[in-house]
C-alpha cells in the first residue's frame, strides 16, 4: 500500500502511474493480439468483423470501468482519511452490486448482439462472424467487472502493481492460446473471442485470490457481502456519471463506425487497425490521469490542498512529456505498425492507415491535456464537468466526421478528433480556474 499524502509528488505520480500504464497496455494487448492473429491467419473479413464488434464491446467495458472509477474515488478518499471500515464497506458494496449489474449485461448483450450489428450497417459478408464474436465477449463481462472492481480497490490503497502482474500473465496466456488454436489448428473467430474471455477470467480470479492471501484490509467475510444503501447511492452518483462519460467515447466510435462501414472492407480493416494503435497511444495518457485521480482523492481526504494543486501541475507536465515520446514513435514506425495487421498484399489498407497516423501523431497532445484535467476533477469528486466536456468533445467529433470523411476519407476522422478535443479544452480550462478559486486551491 502507498500513502500518497506525503513524499515527493512527481515521484509518487510516476511510480503509481507506470504500473497503471503497463496494466492498461496489457489489457489492450488482449484485443490487439486478437486482431493481428485474426488478420494474419483467418483473413481481412474476420479482421473487419472484429473491428465492427469492438466499439460495442468497448461501450460496455468502459461503462463498467466508469462505475469502478466512481467507486475508486470513494475508496481512495476513505483510505486517505484513515476511515478503514468505510473503505471495506465500499468494497463490499461495489462487488455486490457488480453481481447484479454484470448478469444484466450478459443477458441483454447476448440477446441484442444481432440487432446491434444490423443497425450499424455491417456488411452481409461479415455480419454472422461479428455477431458471434460479440455474443461470446458479452458472456465474459462478469469477469471484466470483477477484475476492474478488485483492481480499483487495490489501487485505492496505493497498490497499482499487483493487478498489472496478473493482467500481464493473462495477456500472455491469451496470446499463446490464440497462436495455438488459430495459428496452428486454424480455428475461427469464435476461438478468438473465447480466449479473450478465458484470459479475463484468469486475471479476475488471481486478483481475488491475492487479496485473500495478502491484503487483510480488503478481505471480506461472508457477513460483509452486502450493499450499504448510502454508499451505493454515492457510488452510483459518481459511477453512473463516470460510466456515461466513459461510454461517450465508444458511442462516438460506434457512430463513426457507421460512417466508415459503407466505405468497404479495406477501410473498415484500416479503421480497426488504427483504432488499436490509437488505443495504445491514448492509454498511458489515461493511466497518468488515473494516477492523478488517486493522488488528488487521497490528498483531498487528508485535507492536503496544497499537494492537490501541485499534483495537478506535475501531472500535466508528465502528460506533455509522454506526448513527445509517443509522437516520435508513431512518426518513425507508422508503416511497420500498420503492416502488423496486414493480410496478404493488402497495401491499400496499410496506406490508408499510415496517412491517418501521420496526422494523429501530432494530435495526441490534445487528449494528454484533457485526460489530465479530467483526472483532477474526478479526484475532487466533480464528475459532472467530466461528463459535460466529454459530451461536447464527442458531439463535435461525430459531427465533423460526417462532414469530413466523405471528402477526406479516413484522415477526416483525425481532423474531426482534433476539433472535438479543442472544443473540450475551451470548456474545461476556464472552468478549472473558476473551480480552483471556489475551493481555495489558488
Amino acid at each position: 500500500m502507498r500513502d500518497m499524502t506525503k513524499g515527493n509528488i512527481t515521484s509518487q505520480l510516476i511510480r503509481f502511474s507506470i504500473p497503471l500504464i503497463l496494466g492498461n497496455l496489457f489489457q489492450l494487448t488482449y484485443n490487439a493480439v486478437d486482431s493481428i492473429i485474426v488478420g494474419k491467419f483467418i483473413g481481412e473479413n474476420a479482421l473487419a468483423a472484429v473491428g465492427t464488434a469492438n466499439p460495442v464491446m468497448n461501450i460496455v467495458i468502459l461503462g463498467i470501468t466508469g462505475i469502478c472509477i466512481g467507486a475508486s474515488v470513494l475508496m481512495s478518499e476513505f483510505f486517505g482519511a484513515g476511515k478503514m471500515e468505510l473503505l471495506k464497506k465500499q468494497v463490499a458494496t461495489t462487488l455486490t452490486f457488480g453481481c447484479l449489474f454484470s448478469l444484466a449485461v450478459v443477458i441483454l448483450g447476448v440477446m441484442a448482439s444481432g440487432t446491434i450489428m444490423r443497425l450499424l450497417r455491417v456488411p452481409d459478408e461479415i455480419l454472422a462472424d461479428a455477431t458471434l464474436y460479440l455474443r461470446i465477449i458479452f458472456l465474459g463481462m462478469p469477469f471484466t467487472y470483477f477484475y476492474n472492481a478488485v483492481g480499483s480497490a487495490l489501487r485505492s490503497v496505493g497498490d497499482s502493481r499487483t493487478p498489472v502482474r496478473f493482467l500481464a500473465f493473462a495477456s500472455v496466456l491469451n496470446g499463446v492460446l490464440d497462436l495455438i488454436f488459430i495459428g496452428i489448428f486454424k480455428m475461427g473467430i469464435a476461438v478468438s473471442a473465447t480466449t479473450t474471455v478465458v484470459a479475463e477470467a484468469v486475471s479476475a480470479i488471481l486478483c481475488i485470490v491475492y487479496i485473500y492471501r495478502k491484503v487483510p484490509l480488503l478481505q471480506l467475510k461472508r457477513s460483509d457481502i452486502q450493499m450499504d444503501g448510502q454508499l451505493l447511492k454515492k457510488t452510483l452518483q459518481h459511477g453512473s456519471i463516470t460510466a456515461l462519460q466513459q461510454s461517450c467515447q465508444p458511442i462516438g466510435k460506434l457512430l463513426i463506425q457507421g460512417m466508415i462501414n459503407p466505405l468497404g472492407v479495406s477501410t473498415i480493416a484500416a479503421f480497426n487497425a488504427v483504432n488499436r494503435i490509437d488505443d495504445f497511444a491514448f492509454t498511458p495518457e489515461q493511466s497518468i490521469s488515473s494516477g492523478m485521480m488517486t493522488f488528488v482523492a487521497q490528498n483531498r481526504g487528508a485535507g492536503r490542498h496544497e499537494r492537490v494543486r501541485k499534483g495537478f501541475r506535475k501531472g500535466l507536465m508528465i502528460e506533455a512529456g509522454y506526448w513527445v515520446i509517443i509522437c516520435t514513435i508513431i512518426l518513425l514506425f507508422k508503416g511497420p505498425l500498420m503492416r502488423l495487421f496486414e493480410s496478404g498484399n493488402n497495401t491499400g489498407m496499410v496506406a490508408i492507415g499510415v496517412e491517418y497516423l501521420s496526422y494523429m501523431a501530432f494530435f495526441y497532445l490534445m487528449p494528454a491535456f484533457t485526460n489530465g484535467i479530467q483526472g483532477f476533477f474526478r479526484g475532487m469528486g466533480n464528475m459532472s464537468i467530466t461528463l459535460i466536456s466529454t459530451l461536447i468533445q464527442i458531439s463535435f467529433r461525430v459531427l465533423f466526421v460526417y462532414l469530413l470523411v466523405p471528402v477526406m476519407g479516413l484522415k477526416g476522422v483525425a481532423f474531426a478528433s482534433l476539433i472535438g478535443w479543442s472544443c473540450m479544452l475551451i470548456v474545461e480550462i476556464p472552468y478549472y480556474f473558476w473551480f480552483k478559486r471556489k475551493h481555495g486551491l489558488v
